[in-house]
């Protein structure tokens, strides 16, 4: 059977395709609920959700075990290099191609340039546990993401834009992929369910599609979700 994996770093991404526009959002304790949450504080004593393995039939698996796979955690890098957005997730030892300032086959990576946009070929989630990522240093960055089902579709995406003074927790199941920075590289620290079985869409291949957000911060009107309010955990 072919590998439903998808190459990271040589996506292979036709030319011509349409872009998709996500609606971008200030994250806020009221805007992420579904999703996951807010972190401020240490992030290395967020407890992480793990999934207990599935039961194959109609015995379940007993409750005292199926969910000892613990977490694994390092340090997530996202960097721009001209056009194209790259990722390191030490974590699991992976290195990708997160995405593009321009369409991938006009994207050059030996310029200083800012980006004004991120476009987006590919998302996946891990049914195994949750995940959460804090920046290291306090600049923006955002965070595509769905809610679950495997029935999702390009406009069920949100775009939510991080100031750079708090992390992010997923649940298990949320659609993702990395924390993309604004500009130049960041560093994340990330804690994750060390099973980190995932489960992709690449837009370009399913929906001949990229999802597009501008970088900028969203201009939220007053009474909205934009107003940032950080949530605590003990």
């Amino acid at each position: 059977m072919e590998s439903s994996t998808p190459d990271y770093l040589n996506p292979g991404i036709p030319a011509g395709l349409r872009h998709v526009a996500m609606p971008l959002v200030q994250a806020t304790a009221q805007s992420l609920d579904g999703y996951g949450s807010l972190l401020t504080g240490d992030p290395t004593q967020f407890p992480v959700e793990i999934v207990r393995w599935p039961a194959q039939g109609w015995r379940p698996v007993d409750t005292d075990c199926g969910d000892e796979g613990g977490t694994t955690e390092g340090i997530f890098v996202s960097q721009w290099k001209g056009d194209l957005l790259y990722g390191s997730n030490e974590a699991v030892g992976g290195h990708y191609v997160l995405g593009y300032a321009v369409a991938p086959e006009i994207a050059d990576e030996h310029h200083t340039g800012h980006p004004s946009q991120i476009l987006v070929w590919h998302c996946n989630y891990h049914p195994d546990g949750g995940q959460l990522f804090f920046p290291q240093e306090e600049k923006p960055f955002v965070v595509p993401l769905a809610l679950p089902g495997d029935d999702v579709k390009p406009e069920d995406f949100v775009c939510f834009w991080f100031d750079g003074s708090c992390g992010l927790y997923l649940h298990p199941n949320i659609w993702h992929d990395g924390v993309f920075t604004t500009h130049g590289q960041q560093r994340f620290f990330d804690k994750q369910g060390a099973v980190h079985a995932r489960v992709s869409v690449n837009f370009a291949t399913e929906f001949q599609c990229l999802l597009s957000s501008p970088l900028a911060k969203p201009v939220e009107t007053p009474g909205t979700r934009g107003t940032l309010s950080p949530s605590n955990f003990a």
